[in-house]
Parts: C-alpha cells; sequence; structure tokens
C-alpha cells in the first residue's frame, strides 16, 4: 500500500469511528433548575447544598443542579406553578404555601402539633410521615411529586411590641401565610390576619399595612424584618416546615437509575437538613441580640395552647383524609 493509500485508509477508519454509538456509560451533562424564595444561609439554600452535592456525586457529574434563590423565578405559589409545568426542574415551598394547589398540606401549619425542635427534626424525617405527604400530593395534584422534606425551624411573632401572652395579639393585624389553618387559628387568638407575598412584608411592617409577621429566627434575621419589626416574641407557634418538589415533567424523562439518584439525594435532605437549620435558627437568634433586637423568651405558651388545642383534631379532619393521617403520623413519633 502506497502512502497516499495509507493516508485514505486512516481517514476513512477514523469516520467510521465518528459513526459509531457513543460508548455506553458515557452521558451527556445536563443542568436543572432548583428554585426557592429565600435568601443565602438559610434551610432552602443548605437543603439545595445537599441535594445538588449528592446528585453531582451519584451522577458521576452529569445531573447538575443550579440555585435560583430569593424568589428570581417567582415567589412559592408561582414557583409551584412552574414546576407544575415542567418549567423548573425543582423547587423547595413551605408547606403551607403548598396548600395553595393542595389544601390539605395545611395540616402541616397546626400550631402547636409539634411538641418541640426535636420532634420537628425526628417527625420530617420519619418515613411513613414523608410517605403520607407523598401520597397527599400525588393524589390531589398533576404536574409534580414530593422528594423529600426541610425544615426552616418554628415560627415564632415579630413587631415592634411585645407579646408576652396571647392577649396581646388581641385586634393585631398580622401577616399570615394564606391556610385555612392560620385563618382559622389567628382569628381564634382575637388578631386580624392578612395575606401577602413573602416580598412584600417587609415594606407592609415598615409602612403600618401590617403591625406583626410570624416566621422563623433564620427568615426573619436574613431578610432584615428586624429593621421594621426590632421585638421578637418566641411564641413558636408553628412548624416551619417545607417540601421538595420536582417536576413531572423531568421525573418522567429520567431512567430507573436517575431516579434512584434523585430520591437518594432528596432522602439526604430529608435526613440531614432540618437539624441544620435548627442550628442556623440558633445561631440567628444570637447574632439579632448582638444587633439589640429585643428577643421575648417568657411567651406564656399555655395560653396560646389552650386556644389552639382544641382545633388540631377538628381542622386536621375537615381538611381531609390525608391531612388527618398525617396528623396522626405526626404526632406518633416519640
Amino acid at each position: 500500500m502506497g502512502y497516499s493509500a495509507g493516508i485514505v485508509g486512516i481517514a476513512v477508519a477514523a469516520a467510521a469511528l465518528l459513526l459509531l454509538p457513543p460508548r455506553a456509560g458515557a452521558q451527556e451533562v445536563k443542568h436543572y433548575r432548583f428554585a426557592h424564595d429565600q435568601q443565602l444561609n438559610t434551610g432552602y439554600s443548605v437543603a439545595y447544598d445537599m441535594f445538588s452535592a449528592k446528585l453531582k456525586e451519584l451522577s458521576k457529574g452529569t445531573m447538575i443542579v443550579d440555585q435560583y434563590p430569593g424568589a428570581q423565578l417567582g415567589q412559592e405559589p408561582q414557583l409551584l406553578q412552574l414546576v407544575k409545568s415542567g418549567d423548573i426542574e425543582f423547587a423547595i415551598i413551605s408547606s403551607a404555601n403548598t396548600a395553595t394547589i393542595s389544601p390539605q398540606a395545611g395540616v402541616m401549619s397546626l400550631h402547636f402539633l409539634f411538641r418541640d425542635a426535636n420532634h420537628v427534626v425526628k417527625a420530617l424525617a420519619d418515613q411513613k410521615v414523608i410517605d403520607a405527604i407523598k401520597a397527599m400530593i400525588d393524589d390531589t395534584s398533576q404536574g409534580l411529586h414530593v422528594i423529600a422534606t426541610g425544615s426552616q425551624g418554628v415560627r415564632s411573632i415579630y413587631a415592634r411590641k411585645e407579646i408576652h401572652n396571647v392577649s396581646d395579639l388581641k385586634g393585631v393585624k398580622i401577616r399570615v401565610q394564606a391556610t385555612a389553618t392560620e385563618d382559622t387559628i389567628f382569628p381564634a387568638y382575637a388578631a386580624q390576619t392578612v395575606h401577602m407575598p413573602f416580598g412584600s412584608v417587609y415594606t407592609s411592617l415598615q409602612t403600618g399595612v401590617v403591625d406583626a409577621a410570624e416566621n422563623s429566627v433564620n427568615v426573619y434575621l436574613v431578610n432584615k424584618h428586624y429593621e421594621v419589626a426590632p421585638v421578637l416574641s418566641m411564641t413558636e407557634h408553628e412548624a416551619n416546615n417545607a417540601l421538595l418538589f420536582v417536576s413531572d415533567k423531568l421525573w418522567q424523562s429520567l431512567s430507573a437509575e436517575q431516579k434512584t439518584w434523585v430520591t437518594t439525594a432528596a432522602a439526604e435532605v430529608s435526613a440531614k437538613e432540618p437539624a441544620k437549620a435548627f442550628e442556623l435558627e440558633k445561631n440567628a437568634a444570637a447574632k439579632l441580640k448582638s444587633f439589640g433586637v429585643k428577643v421575648v423568651e417568657d411567651v406564656d405558651k399555655k395560653s396560646f395552647t389552650a386556644i389552639a388545642d382544641p382545633y388540631l383534631d377538628k381542622l386536621a379532619k375537615d381538611l381531609g383524609p390525608h391531612a388527618e393521617k398525617i396528623k396522626n403520623l405526626i404526632r406518633a413519633v416519640n
């Protein structure tokens, strides 16, 4: 074979190689969006860090999740719709705002459903609780699935005045999440409920549209709500639960192996994120005190539970069978 024939032979061989199918196991790198409405250094961003790192590791770098924090892609009710339509692949949303698409999710906003921080952490990692939440969403909503639970601590009330017992809430205009739970229990405390997107809370407190709001300590800190409501009263009336969603559009497109990677990475969030969230809460409280924020520790919680407790069973039952089951499972966690 002459020199030129050799060149042609090499060229033909190279062309043939190009036509071969990609070698088994070689996967292209794909990017996915993970959205939430909170700042960095919150429970939501901790959940993202855990989930994205584990998924990258399991997929050997072929599934990369990019974070869109601070409501860049919308407030929580909008994010839910974007996940349902498949325009966002992943989002972490409060269980309370999840009630906008699945009203029974409001069960997780029942006041004093959880006994303490340890109970929140244990319940959110309990497989029976997680499975019941997944079943509730699959049965009542379309276009998305729950893959993990999360936390941003427990919610307390902040305002310009101190709240020592339930009578201090009489007539107070308080921004709450739009759930049937909140709209029943806060008026039972003699407060007036006001609904608005989370992003409007700061200016509404500043201008007096509302007198008070309620959220977890770290959320209060990182969103600088203490600037306009410098008194934090530790009512700890409600767990600040969150649910991690995947769009059905993405889910249906994944291979069995990829689905396993996603569920394994999500399980990491349920198992580890809530405890991290409570660490953030503790650090946030110390920081707020150093800023001169008045933290009212001696709230008479019994004055609240005397009103809230009778509603626990009734509201769960009124919300529906999934809600009642979730309530019973949470209460049974020791």
